[in-house]
């Protein structure tokens, strides 16, 4: 990054997997702990396990790396607060006057990725807008001991407290679309009422509109419902992160999500490749106490073969967020932090 000043719309990514090898963080990287303040860096070492540990480290080092270029703000100078709740509010930049800075950004981790959307209003202009981030790892967890004991509609009511009714109704009885282990796609809308499979452990059949039969497992339908159910929950996740709301929000079953697609994923990465980007997508309708909301836009984007990253836009007439930068720790952050 050879100009340091930011402005508009950023969307950072850093992968924290083979960062800071070792078991404890506090050896793992001392000289970077010591580029936090003393608040910052005891969060880090209450982690108990190091991948966690990294990703609190890595998102530390993204809120004050965007502050202090956003700001135009030497690094140590760097102080953040949280507006409304004082532990559960929106982390947001404090000005040496004590008064809240007019940048946004928010932050988000899993699975060892650490994303920050941010916002910053170009230079003579003042208009304020909000952001929000999530990043869901599909099936990092055992989702299937629960779909295979119960049925994939039985997983989806563990979640009616989060979605509406109709939401559920949505996942549980509807697929964009299911890879085939030969990489061939079948579209939802050629399955017939196969979509409505809530089994794994099934064998399917179809025969397209070519006229060519096609025989598939159902856990590949499963999969590929689970997918979308994840890009529901990253979408339901980083809209409520806008102003800071967390998955206790009063209106949660309220904010709806229609027309969700699952963006086709990129590659994990092997060898020496890198993780590839997959499939972005942005036509997502958000729907508030039954009207539809205008004022944000969405985009789900794809990463490697399980992860996606959501953004969230408020009050920039349908702008969107740019395409995720992914920032080299030594060359984009770290010698950033000594220069200044």
């Amino acid at each position: 990054m050879a100009d340091s000043s930011i402005e508009g719309l950023t969307c950072w990514l850093i992968d924290t997997r083979t960062l800071w090898p070792g078991q404890q963080i506090k050896d793992a990287a001392p000289d970077v702990l010591r580029l936090l303040s003393g608040d910052e860096r005891d969060a880090v070492l209450r982690k108990m396990f190091i991948a966690d540990a990294r990703m609190s480290l890595a998102s530390a080092l993204l809120k004050r790396l965007f502050i202090s270029r956003a700001l135009d703000i030497p690094w140590q100078d760097v102080k953040i607060a949280r507006k409304g709740d004082p532990k559960h509010g929106k982390p947001c930049a404090v000005l040496p006057t004590g008064s809240f800075a007019d940048i946004d950004f928010n932050i988000s981790h899993q699975a060892g990725l650490v994303s920050l959307v941010g916002w910053k209003p170009p230079t003579g202009q003042s208009h304020s807008a909000l952001v929000g981030a999530d990043i869901v790892c599909v099936n990092e967890r055992d989702d299937y001991r629960t779909i295979d004991a119960e049925g994939f509609d039985a997983w989806i009511d563990i979640y009616e407290d989060i979605f509406s009714e109709a939401e559920r109704w949505d996942m549980k009885y509807n697929v964009d679309y299911v890879t085939l282990l030969d990489g061939r796609i079948v579209k939802g809308r050629d399955l017939g009422r196969l979509d409505r499979g809530i089994q794994r452990n099934k064998d399917l059949a179809i025969t397209l509109n070519t006229g060519v039969k096609c025989s598939f497992n159902s856990d590949l339908l499963v999969d590929a419902k689970l997918r979308r159910f994840y890009s529901f929950f990253c979408y339901k996740e980083a809209y409520i992160k806008l102003a800071g709301e967390a998955l206790l929000a009063p209106w949660l079953k309220e904010l709806e999500f229609q027309n969700v697609k699952s963006p086709k994923p990129g590659t994990v990465a092997r060898c020496s490749t890198h993780g590839t980007w997959g499939e972005k997508v942005s036509d997502v309708e958000v729907i508030l106490h039954g009207s539809k909301v205008e004022d944000v836009k969405m985009t789900l984007q794809a990463f490697e073969e399980k992860f996606m990253l959501a953004t969230a836009v408020q009050g920039l007439q349908d702008m969107e967020a740019p395409p995720f930068t992914k920032l080299d720790l030594e060359n984009d952050v770290l010698a950033f932090a000594a220069l200044v």
